[in-house]
């Protein structure tokens, strides 16, 4: 059998993934009236920690009710949605894989099948809507700024007592830190906006109040967009100046995704296999921080390439696990890599 990367082990403080394929946050907007996991988020996270990945991704699970992105998100803002991610947890866990939850906070992109019409006022760095047709947020004001970073804090102690083994801070997207980050978007003039340093402040604190009660031995990931796509706005090289400052915060590894800040349409290529894997490349090379792919990865051999070439460390893999949730070990048996296969489907092995 063959050597390969992409089924080799991966350590990520006292983690340790059985191969470096993790599933990408989706979301599905299935949870119930309350933000609780249900019997489909068992079977949908479930059947793909049996499937063979390394590590397995909830969507988006909002830190408080404002900012779901639908009122059919996932939540962590209650003692009760803990038991529910537990399960889940254990379960993938018993069948070979780590499980982690993504928190998340829409900000101004709350409640997006409404364009921002929803229960609860959306809010933001500033009164700047998404885009045409938009609810304006409301800003956040210094003592609010407070209030979002500990409901921070307290979803992640929920994460830590529903038996997660890693958090990933969604800092992407357009949601509410990446409007924090991009200049696109953050025209405060207060000590969160004006400068680099203050645009990157709310996220440093919510990373720390994270760290306060999420043990040392337990990663961090943080997904960002790694640009913004549009003059103005984010570019890699703030990733790359920034990411020793995001290790000592206690950030382990950075999710290059891309875009969202605003509503246009996408990038020429973006539709190309990896197209963001050279955001994920220039992060790791210059920044000197373990780095997740992400974005139309869809063959073994194109994932194991990313790997070999240090592009980078991880790969996240969305749609492909939509349609396949086996398809790390359809990658197996393409690559020729010796993995222990679900007992149950040994007859099916190739």
């Amino acid at each position: 059998m063959a050597e390969t990367i992409l089924f080799s082990p991966f350590q990520t403080r006292r983690l340790i993934l059985r191969n470096r394929i993790v599933l990408s946050p989706m979301c599905t907007y299935l949870a119930d009236e309350r933000g609780r996991a249900t019997d489909w988020h068992l079977v949908h996270l479930g059947s793909r920690a049996v499937g063979g990945c390394g590590a397995i991704m909830t969507e988006a699970v909002a830190v408080e009710p404002r900012g779901r992105i639908s009122v059919g998100d996932l939540g962590l803002w209650e003692d009760g949605q803990i038991a529910p991610l537990a399960r889940i947890a254990r379960f993938c866990r018993s069948q070979g894989a780590a499980f982690g939850v993504q928190l998340a906070h829409a900000g101004r992109k709350a409640f997006t099948p409404t364009k921002g019409d929803g229960p609860e006022p959306a809010i933001a760095p500033t009164t700047s809507p998404f885009g045409d047709g938009w609810i304006p947020p409301r800003a956040l004001s210094a003592e609010e700024i407070e209030v979002v970073i500990a409901a921070w804090r307290e979803a992640a102690r929920r994460a830590r007592e529903a038996e997660c083994d890693f958090i990933e801070i969604h800092g992407a997207h357009g949601y509410l830190i990446h409007q924090f980050l991009s200049p696109i978007s953050n025209r405060r003039e207060d000590r969160y906006g004006g400068t680099p340093d203050g645009r990157f402040l709310f996220l440093e604190r919510v990373t720390t109040a994270i760290r306060e009660v999420w043990s040392d031995d337990r990663p961090l990931w943080l997904r960002i967009s790694a640009t913004d796509w549009i003059d103005g706005g984010l570019t890699v090289d703030e990733f790359c100046a920034r990411a020793s400052r995001l290790r000592s915060l206690g950030i382990d590894l950075l999710d290059c995704s891309s875009g969202g800040i605003v509503s246009q349409p996408p990038p020429p290529g973006a539709d190309a296999p990896g197209y963001q894997v050279p955001l994920a490349a220039e992060i790791r090379r210059k920044g000197g921080i373990p780095t997740m792919a992400v974005g139309r990865i869809t063959e073994a051999g194109q994932a194991e390439r990313i790997l070999a070439e240090q592009a980078a460390d991880l790969v996240a893999v969305g749609r492909e696990l939509l349609a396949d949730p086996h398809w790390p070990l359809r990658c197996a048996t393409a690559l020729g890599a010796a993995i222990e296969w679900p007992a149950a489907y040994l007859r099916a092995k190739r």
